[in-house]
C-alpha cells in the first residue's frame, strides 16, 4: 500500500516536473519570438526616421529621383513601336 502511494506521489511530482520543464521551453520559445518582432519595429522605425532625415536634408536629390521615377515608369507603360510599322489588323 504505502509502496504504491509513494509511486503515485512519485510519479505527480515528475509529472508536475515535465510539465513545468515544457512550460518554460514554451515561454523561452515565445519570448524569443516576441524579442526578434520587438527587434523588426524597432529596425522600421529607425528605418522610418532615418528616411525622413534624409528626405529634410536632400529635398531637391530626393525630388530629382522620384521625377526619374516616375519618368521610367511613364516610359515602361508605352506601347514599344517601330519607326516603319504597321498596325496590326
Amino acid at each position: 500500500m504505502w509502496a504504491f502511494l509513494s509511486a503515485v506521489i512519485a510519479f505527480q511530482v515528475y509529472f508536475v516536473r515535465e510539465l513545468l520543464a515544457a512550460f518554460a521551453l514554451f515561454a523561452a520559445g515565445f519570448a524569443f519570438i516576441c524579442v526578434l518582432i520587438i527587434g523588426f519595429l524597432l529596425l522600421q522605425r529607425a528605418w522610418e526616421a532615418g528616411m525622413a532625415r534624409v528626405q529634410q536634408r536632400s529635398g531637391p536629390v530626393i525630388g530629382l529621383a522620384q521625377r526619374g521615377l516616375s519618368f521610367a515608369d511613364e516610359m515602361v507603360k508605352r506601347p514599344f513601336t517601330r519607326p516603319r510599322s504597321e498596325p496590326v489588323q
